[in-house]
């Protein structure tokens, strides 16, 4: 009795997620810390309020900090946000 193999191709598609983008919250020197902090909770709604403290210390810190990280249009967003405010921010491709 002879056995016949029979082949399938696979017809499921494989998806690659979004590339994802980090906001970027630079330090300068004419903004107050609680105005940057005030700032960040206001344009990055899911932020606490320690989480946002804690992005404006390593901002002036280290010069930046990454505020969220997200897809490329809502980073874009957020960015104007923040640059709207006054605030000094950019945006770069997560690695």
């Amino acid at each position: 009795m002879a056995v016949e193999t029979i082949e399938q191709k696979s017809t499921a598609t494989v998806r690659k997620p979004a590339p994802r983008y980090r906001v970027l919250l630079h330090n300068d020197d004419f903004n107050s810390m609680e105005y940057v902090v005030e700032s960040l909770l206001k344009v990055v709604p899911s932020l606490t309020t320690p989480q946002a403290v804690d992005i404006m210390m390593q901002a002036h810190s280290a010069g930046k900090a990454v505020v969220i990280v997200c897809a490329l249009e809502h980073a874009e967003f957020y960015c104007e946000g923040l640059q709207s405010c006054g605030l000094t921010s950019s945006i770069e491709p997560e690695e």
